[in-house]
C-alpha cells in the first residue's frame, strides 16, 4: 500500500448520468399519472353505481356473498384492479431498451478507425456504456498535461553546471547513438564539477537495463544489445544525456551501480538507500558508497524543492537557466550532492530501519526522515529535458472551446513550462489577462493569508466588472472583448483549501470557485494527485451541477479520472493505470474532439430521443384504454387484446426505436466535426428538459384522443359491412389499436433524418409484422383458449372499405401536428438561407456581416 498509486488511489463514485435522473423524473410524473387514471375510475365507478338500476340490473343480479363484501375491500380492489389495467402507461420494457441501446452503441467508439493509432495499434477502449450519452453534456474539462497534451517522449537538451551552459541533443525514444548536433560549451565549469554532475545523472534514478529482451512499460534503445527501462521517461532522457557527455551506465549488479567514465574505466558504487520520488516531496535521492569508502548523497527534482535545502549563494547562477528554460517550455529539473560522515550515514541507516520496520505512521516517519537527510545540500546543476505538444492539441482545443467547453490544465509541473505549454496549445491566447495566484504573488512572508484574501477580492472585483451580474447566469456564454486566464500552484491551493479556520477556507473557496468560473482557461500547476481530484470536486459540485471530464495518462491522473462525471485515460507511456481506471480510454488527446464532438452529441439526441418517444408511445397506448372506461361501465373491461397488450411494447413497436437510437445522424458527421457550435444547441440535457417532455406528453395524449374519439364516430354506424353485420367490442380494440401501432411508427419515420438498410427493414417490418400476426392470431381456433374472441376480427375489419378509409385518415390527423411542424421548420430554414444569400444592396451587405460578427460576442443558446 506504499505504491505511488495507491497512496494517491481514490475510491470510485457511483456515476450517473443526467439522462437516467430525468428519466427518473419522467417516471415519477407517469407514476401519478398512473394513480390519478386508477383514482379517477374507482371513484366513478361507484359514483356511476350509485344508480340502484347501474350496480344491480335485472338481468345481471348480485350473489349474497357480494353484497356483504365490505365495500372499502371491494373499493381497493377495483383500485387494483385498474393499476393493473393501465400499469402499461410505465415503460418497462424502456429500461431494457436503453441498456440495449448503451452496450450496442459503444461498440461504434471502439470501431471508430479515426481514432486508431498506428503507432500503438491500438484504437479506444469502452470502459463503461452507461456514461454514453454524457459524452455530449460536458462543460468542463480537466486535463493533464505530460503525456496528455505532450507525447511523454522526453529529449534531452541541454543542462547547466556551476551556472555554465552545455547545449547538445539527444532523443530518448529512437536510441540513437549520436548526438543531434555538435555539443556547444558556453564557458565551462571545472572537470571535477563537470565530472560530479554526470556521475548524479548517472546514479540518481530507477533506470534499469534488459539485454535482448521484450519487455512492457517504457522501452529505449541504448545499444545494440541493451534496453533502458524505467517507470519515468524523464530518467531515460537524462541518463541518455549523461552518455553524449561521456558517463555511461551499466546497469545494476548485486547492490553495486556500474558507470563508465570517460576513459573508459568502470567505476562502481554501492547502492545503500533511494529515497523515493513522491509528489509531496517532489524530489528523489540516493546514497551511494565509492570504491574509496566515501558517503555520497545525490538528489535532483524541482527548483522549488530542491533550492531552499542547497546553500543559498549557490542558487542564483544556476536559477537564472532554470527560469529561461522554463519559459521556453522545457522541464527542468536541479541536481544536487552532499558527502555524508561514516557517523551520519549510520545514524541515517538506523533511522530508515526503524522507520521501515513501524508498525504505525510508517509514511509520516519516512517523510520527515527524508526531510532530515535532504538538507544543507550544495547545488551542481540542472537539466533542460524538451517534451513536445502532441498533434493537432491546439486545434482540439479550440474546438472544445468553441463548443462551449472551459478547459484547465492541472499539472505538477513548473508554472513557468505549464504556461508556455498553455500557450502553444492555444489554451491561453495572446490578448488573454492572466491573473496569478502563486507562491511568487503572494511572497514568503507571514501575511501569505493576508496577501491572499487581497488577491482574491482584487480578482473577483476585476471579474464582476468585465462579466455584468445579468450574464452570470448564462452558461456557455463568450465575449470577444477581454478573456481572462487564471494560473494557480499547489501551495496556494492548499492555502485555499486547508485554512486554519473552516469559515475563511470555506469563504476563500467560494471567492476563488467564482474566479475560476469566470475565466476563459485555468492553468493549475505544481499539483499533488489529490489536489487534482479537490479541485474537480469543487467544480463538480457548484450550483447547476455541471459536467465535468477529467483526461490523463498516468498514475497520478487516476485520482482526478474518478472524481469526474467522465473519466477519459490517454493510452500514453506511463502504463496503463489511468485507461484501466477511466470510462473510456483514447490512444491520443485530438481524439477527444470526435469523442466529444460527435459521438457524444449523436449518443445524447438518440437515447433522449428513446425516453421521450416511449413515453409517448405508452400514453397513446393506454389513454385510449382509460376513455374506454367511460363506455363500459368502469368494469375494468379491457380495450386491446391480451396478445396485443403483450406484443405491443415487445414486438410491434420495439425494433425502429432501437435502430433509430443506434443509427440516428440528424446531423452529418462532417457538419459536427467542423462545427463546434452545434454542441451548444443539446447543452444543459436541452433534449430531456420539461418544456419537450410536455410537447411530447401532449402529443401522446392528443393522437390518443384521436385514435378513440375517431373511432367512436366512425361507430356511431355499426354496420360497416355491405351484408348488415355489426361490428363488436373487440372490433372497436383492434382498429384503436392498428392506428396506434401504424401511428407511433410512422411518427419514428416522419423523425428519422439518417435512413439505411436497417432503418427500412425494422420500420416497414414492423407494420408489415404485425398485419402477418393479426391475420394468424385471428385466422386459427387455438385449442389453448377458451375464448376465440379475436377469431377472423382483423381479416373482416380489412374487409371493410370504410374502415380502411377511416384508418387511413385517423393516421393522418394523428400525425397533422407533426407534418405541420416540419414543414413549417423547413420552410423557415429556406427563408433564412435565402435572407443569407440575398444582400441586395451595398448597405444591407454591410449590416449582415456587421450581425455576423456580433454573434460571437453573445450566448450560443438557443
Amino acid at each position: 500500500m506504499e505504491t505511488k498509486m495507491a497512496l494517491n488511489y481514490q475510491g470510485k463514485s457511483q456515476k450517473r448520468s443526467a439522462v437516467e435522473k430525468s428519466i427518473n423524473a419522467f417516471l415519477i410524473v407517469y407514476l401519478c399519472i398512473l394513480l390519478s387514471k386508477a383514482t379517477v375510475c374507482t371513484t366513478l365507478k361507484y359514483v356511476w353505481q350509485s344508480n340502484p338500476f347501474n350496480d344491480e340490473p335485472w338481468y345481471n343480479q348480485k350473489t349474497n356473498k357480494e353484497r356483504e363484501t365490505f365495500k372499502i375491500l371491494r373499493m381497493f380492489t377495483d383500485f387494483l384492479s385498474f393499476m393493473v389495467l393501465f400499469n402499461f402507461i410505465i415503460p418497462v420494457s424502456m429500461y431494457v431498451t436503453v441498456e440495449m441501446q448503451k452496450f450496442l452503441g459503444s461498440f461504434f467508439i471502439a470501431w471508430d478507425k479515426e481514432m486508431y493509432d498506428e503507432e500503438i495499434r491500438e484504437g479506444a477502449l469502452v470502459n463503461t456504456s452507461d456514461l454514453n450519452e454524457e459524452l455530449g453534456q460536458v462543460e468542463y474539462v480537466f486535463t493533464d498535461k505530460t503525456g496528455t497534451l505532450t507525447e511523454n517522449s522526453m529529449k534531452f537538451i541541454e543542462c547547466c553546471i556551476d551556472g555554465h551552459k552545455y547545449r547538445g541533443g539527444i532523443s530518448e525514444v529512437d536510441g540513437l547513438s549520436h548526438t543531434d548536433g555538435p555539443l556547444k560549451y558556453y564557458g565551462k565549469a571545472e572537470k571535477c564539477r563537470e565530472e560530479l554532475f554526470l556521475r548524479a545523472l548517472c546514479l540518481c534514478h530507477t533506470v534499469q537495463i534488459k539485454e535482448g529482451d521484450n519487455v512492457d512499460g517504457l522501452i529505449v534503445n541504448s545499444g545494440p544489445k541493451c534496453t533502458y527501462i524505467s517507470s519515468s521517461p524523464d530518467e531515460i532522457a537524462l541518463v541518455k544525456g549523461a552518455k553524449k557527455y561521456g558517463f555511461t551506465f551499466l546497469g545494476l549488479e548485486d547492490d553495486y551501480m556500474k558507470v563508465q567514465n570517460q576513459k573508459n574505466e568502470i567505476e562502481k558504487y554501492q547502492l545503500l538507500h533511494i529515497l523515493n520520488f513522491d509528489p509531496v516531496r517532489r524530489r528523489m535521492s540516493v546514497i551511494v558508497k565509492t570504491s574509496t569508502g566515501k558517503f555520497l548523497l545525490f538528489c535532483k527534482g524541482a527548483d522549488s524543492s530542491v533550492f531552499p535545502r542547497v546553500q543559498q549563494e549557490e542558487i542564483q547562477q544556476t536559477k537564472v537557466h532554470v527560469e529561461r528554460n522554463a519559459l521556453d517550455g522545457y522541464r527542468t529539473l536541479c541536481v544536487a550532492f552532499k558527502e555524508l560522515t561514516p557517523e551520519d550515514y549510520n545514524k541515517i541507516d538506523n533511522q530508515l530501519s526503524e522507520a521501515r520496520m513501524a508498525l504505525q505512521d510508517r509514511e509520516e516517519k519516512m517523510a520527515r526522515i527524508f526531510d532530515d537527510i535532504e538538507k544543507d545540500m550544495h547545488l551542481i546543476g540542472a537539466t533542460a529535458v524538451e517534451d513536445r505538444l502532441q498533434e493537432h492539441v491546439a486545434e482540439t482545443i479550440e474546438a472544445l472551446q468553441a463548443a462551449g467547453m472551459k478547459v484547465w490544465v492541472l499539472t505538477g509541473d513548473k508554472m513557468e513550462t505549464a504556461k508556455s505549454t498553455c500557450y502553444a496549445s492555444r489554451l491561453f491566447q495572446t490578448n488573454t489577462e492572466l491573473l496569478e495566484l502563486t507562491t511568487k504573488t503572494m511572497g514568503d512572508g507571514e501575511r501569505k493569508e493576508d496577501r491572499l484574501h487581497e488577491l482574491l477580492l482584487e480578482y473577483h472585483k476585476k471579474l464582476l466588472q468585465d462579466f455584468p451580474k445579468n450574464r452570470g447566469h448564462l452558461k456557455r456564454s463568450w465575449t470577444v472583448s477581454q478573456e481572462y486566464g487564471l494560473i494557480v500552484d499547489g501551495s496556494t491551493l492548499s492555502l485555499i483549501f486547508n485554512s486554519a479556520q473552516d469559515s475563511i477556507s470555506s469563504n476563500y473557496r467560494s471567492i476563488f470557485l467564482q474566479i475560476c468560473l469566470k475565466c476563459t482557461a485555468v492553468l493549475c500547476c505544481r499539483m499533488a494527485p489529490l489536489q487534482k481530484a479537490q479541485i474537480v470536486r469543487l467544480v463538480k459540485n457548484t450550483k447547476g451541477n455541471p459536467i465535468t471530464l477529467s483526461v490523463g495518462d498516468g498514475a497520478n491522473d487516476v485520482s482526478m479520472i474518478l472524481e469526474a462525471h467522465v473519466g477519459i485515460g490517454i493510452k500514453g507511456k506511463e502504463g496503463r493505470q489511468a485507461a484501466r481506471n477511466s470510462d473510456y480510454a483514447v490512444p491520443k488527446f485530438k481524439h477527444l474532439r470526435k469523442l466529444l464532438l460527435v459521438h457524444g452529441h449523436l449518443y445524447y439526441v438518440r437515447i433522449a430521443h428513446l425516453v421521450q418517444y416511449f413515453f409517448y408511445k405508452n400514453l397513446c397506448f393506454i389513454l385510449p384504454q382509460f376513455l374506454y372506461q367511460f363506455f363500459c361501465g368502469f368494469s375494468q373491461q379491457p380495450l386491446y387484446d391480451a396478445a396485443y397488450l403483450t406484443m405491443y411494447n415487445i414486438c410491434f413497436t420495439s425494433l425502429p426505436i432501437l435502430a433509430y437510437s443506434l443509427l440516428e445522424q440528424h446531423i452529418n458527421i462532417d457538419s459536427l466535426t467542423s462545427d463546434p457550435r452545434l454542441y451548444m444547441k443539446i447543452s444543459d440535457n436541452a433534449m430531456l428538459q420539461w418544456k419537450p417532455f410536455l410537447y411530447w406528453t401532449f402529443l401522446g395524449a392528443f393522437e390518443g384522443l384521436a385514435f378513440f374519439f375517431g373511432v367512436y364516430f366512425l361507430f356511431q354506424n355499426s354496420s360497416l359491412e355491405d351484408h348488415g353485420k355489426v361490428f363488436g367490442n373487440w372490433t372497436f380494440g383492434t382498429i384503436v389499436f392498428t392506428i396506434l401501432v401504424f401511428t407511433v411508427t410512422l411518427k419514428l419515420a416522419l423523425d428519422t433524418r439518417f435512413w439505411t438498410w436497417m432503418n427500412h427493414f425494422v420500420i416497414w417490418g414492423s407494420l408489415a409484422f404485425y398485419v402477418f400476426f393479426s391475420f394468424f392470431w385471428g385466422g386459427i381456433i387455438w385449442p389453448f383458449l377458451k375464448q376465440q374472441r379475436m377469431y377472423f376480427v382483423f381479416a373482416y375489419m380489412v374487409t371493410s372499405i370504410p374502415t380502411l378509409l377511416a384508418i387511413v385518415l385517423l393516421i393522418f390527423v394523428s400525425l397533422s401536428p407533426e407534418i405541420l411542424l416540419i414543414v413549417f421548420k423547413n420552410a423557415k430554414r429556406k427563408t433564412h438561407q435565402v435572407t443569407k444569400r440575398l444582400p441586395s444592396s451595398g448597405t444591407s451587405t454591410i449590416f449582415m456581416l456587421s450581425q455576423t460578427s456580433s454573434n460571437h460576442s453573445f450566448s450560443w443558446n438557443e
